[in-house]
């Protein structure tokens, strides 16, 4: 962070902070948010931390999650009271203020000071100082080195470790992505020091399952996983009813998209799927092939080269067809993306 010292002094006396996560925030937003708001108040700071939405319930379990404030259109009154007598506003895992919808408003309209701490792709710049490496692997990693450039590290405690652990974990992919940098071992080796516990973190996120969730995994491999092998990419189509017929909840769609791109000779996987506000793509690819790129140009979205999201307001059917007319253009590049 360039300024780390005009920054340490401006937290060096007692401050009301809000913190602000992205909208169904995975383990990377959500645990970088409890974390940096349980060292912000360790340091006597009144901290509220907010999420645009609800998420995961296998996400409960980290520590200070009881105190995040899920804003809720209907009742927008905590929210905008909180942020309104901010002195000092987090953004965390986002970097665009549209991003959070009628919070991004209300930000816009603050007079606090605001702090960026993210790693995707063509921020906007909103923020007074930022923490941003579009080669960090994960937000938690950055929140980590900003408490480490603050001379902060003893203040980690167990909680704290744990909350940047499980963000570092999941946006590695358990430490399976092309991401995995040494850095990231650091790091990781850092936070067990001071007291996560990889295999609890592990199991509370990645086998924690309702038996819907996993009911709605099989129908996915039986019955919903395409694959095109002459543009190397695999894609799933989920309609509402779908996901009604498996009581699913928030975040069972996570990781779905992961299983497309593990058949022998995808570059590239999609998941398409409807929920209340509209349709909603994920993108994960294998090798040179831009995710990213792609779904800024197509489909309103953005993230990483080998992770990106994406929305659409036509129909599903349409949202389909779409992007399939698109791949004969891709094709090359498709095929030749793990070359």
């Amino acid at each position: 962070m360039k300024d780390i010292g005009k920054f340490k002094e401006i937290i060096s006396k007692p401050l009301k902070v809000v913190v602000l996560m992205h909208p169904k925030p995975d383990a990377d937003a959500l645990g970088s948010t409890l974390a940096l708001s349980a060292y912000l108040t360790k340091k006597g700071h009144s901290v509220t931390p907010i999420s645009p939405t609800d998420y995961p319930n296998f996400l409960n379990w980290l520590p200070g999650n009881e105190k995040v404030l899920v804003f809720q259109k209907e009742r927008p009154q905590p929210a905008e009271t909180a942020i309104a007598a901010a002195d000092l506003i987090f953004c965390l895992d986002f970097n665009t203020l549209s991003r959070i919808f009628e919070l991004g408003e209300m930000v816009v309209r603050s007079n606090a000071i605001k702090v960026l701490i993210d790693h995707h792709l063509e921020p906007e710049r909103f923020a007074d100082f930022e923490e941003w490496n579009p080669t960090a692997a994960s937000t938690a990693e950055l929140v980590y080195q900003v408490i480490h450039d603050l001379g902060e590290d003893a203040a980690i405690d167990q909680d704290i470790a744990e909350c940047l652990y499980a963000g570092l974990m999941t946006d590695t992919g358990g430490f399976r992505h092309s991401n995995t940098s040494q850095k990231v071992f650091r790091v990781a080796a850092e936070l067990v020091a001071h007291g996560a516990e990889p295999a609890k973190i592990s199991k509370l996120i990645y086998d924690t399952n309702t038996l819907e969730r996993l009911r709605l995994m099989g129908f996915v491999l039986g019955e919903k996983l395409q694959v095109l092998p002459e543009f190397s990419t695999s894609y799933i189509v989920l309609a509402s009813d779908d996901l009604r017929k498996f009581s699913s909840q928030t975040g069972d769609t996570e990781g779905l998209v992961n299983y497309g791109l593990s058949v022998k000779g995808v570059s590239m996987s999609v998941l398409i799927h409807q929920r209340k506000d509209g349709i909603k793509l994920s993108f994960r690819s294998f090798g040179k092939f831009n995710v990213n790129t792609f779904a800024r140009k197509y489909f309103e979205g953005g993230g990483h080269k080998n992770a990106a999201g994406g929305q659409s307001d036509l129909t599903l059917e349409e949202t389909l067809k779409k992007f399939l007319d698109l791949l004969p253009a891709y094709k090359e590049e498709l095929n030749t993306s793990l070359d």
